[in-house]
């Protein structure tokens, strides 16, 4: 008899501290390994492979990560999250599991990422935030990083703004809004686009960072993007400041059997 194989949509969050990244990585602890072990170990044994909506780097956290994986086990929808939960180290945590079509992918089918870089502005170090944001204590002129921030958004060929080790030919993306939220102790950066390069946000945040401090004007942006070379652009900024906060897509999950 056919075994009857259901997809589900999950929504996780994780510390990317004590994490290689995302992505399997031979003798490494990554967060789909630990994933992948925990459905195998539903599945007595059998190998469950997960697709995520992209990878994270070492250090890099998420809010709203979405992966999805395919099972013929009979298991009620409201018990899925309890027992991958059930599963998993403190690192990681399922939000939210949803039935969808068989043909939802992770990856392929979103619309829409948003991605927050969080940046301490405290002038002494708060080691309770040493793996959670960027710690700059020097004069950031804001305005001045708003101005350059317009010139990002839009569609434009990215290729300034991502690492030199992508494999990726296609380098025109889209970024609909950069959003600046600040108080006297730490300023959040929020990307939103259709997609986002290997480092493109560290490589945005970074640039954004001197223009702020003056070592850059906003307007040089036009000429960075324009340039088409890396070596234009800022410094990467580090990967604990930044979370993959939100996907979106244009499909909706079967809302007989969506649960929390």
């Amino acid at each position: 008899m056919e075994k009857n194989i259901k997809r589900f949509k999950c929504i996780l969050a994780y510390d990317g501290t004590n994490f290689a990244g995302y992505q399997v990585q031979p003798g490494k602890r990554t967060v789909q390994l630990e994933v992948e072990q925990a459905l195998n170990k539903i599945h007595k044994g059998e190998s469950i492979r997960i697709a995520a909506s992209g990878r994270t780097d070492a250090g890099v956290h998420a809010r709203g990560q979405v992966i999805h994986f395919d099972s013929h086990l009979q298991i009620p929808g409201e018990r899925w999250k309890k027992a991958l939960n059930a599963m998993l180290p403190g690192d990681i945590s399922i939000l939210d599991v949803s039935e969808v079509d068989k043909d939802f992918h992770a990856r392929f089918q979103s619309v829409r990422k948003e991605y927050r870089y969080r940046i301490s502005l405290k002038s002494e170090r708060d080691p309770f935030l040493r793996h959670y944001a960027y710690h700059y204590p020097f004069p950031l002129n804001l305005d001045a990083m708003k101005e350059a921030a317009r010139y990002l958004m839009g569609t434009h060929d990215f290729t300034s703004f991502c690492s030199a080790k992508t494999e990726v030919v296609d380098k025109v993306r889209t970024v609909e809004e950069i959003i600046f939220t600040s108080t006297d102790d730490e300023l959040v950066i929020q990307f939103i686009g259709n997609g986002f390069l290997y480092n493109m946000v560290r490589i945005m945040t970074g640039t954004l960072l001197e223009v702020g401090s003056g070592r850059k004007a906003p307007a040089e942006m036009e000429r960075i993007l324009a340039a088409r070379d890396r070596v234009q652009a800022g410094k990467t900024a580090p990967g604990h400041g930044l979370y993959l906060w939100k996907v979106d897509y244009a499909i909706t999950t079967n809302p007989g059997v969506t649960f929390s």
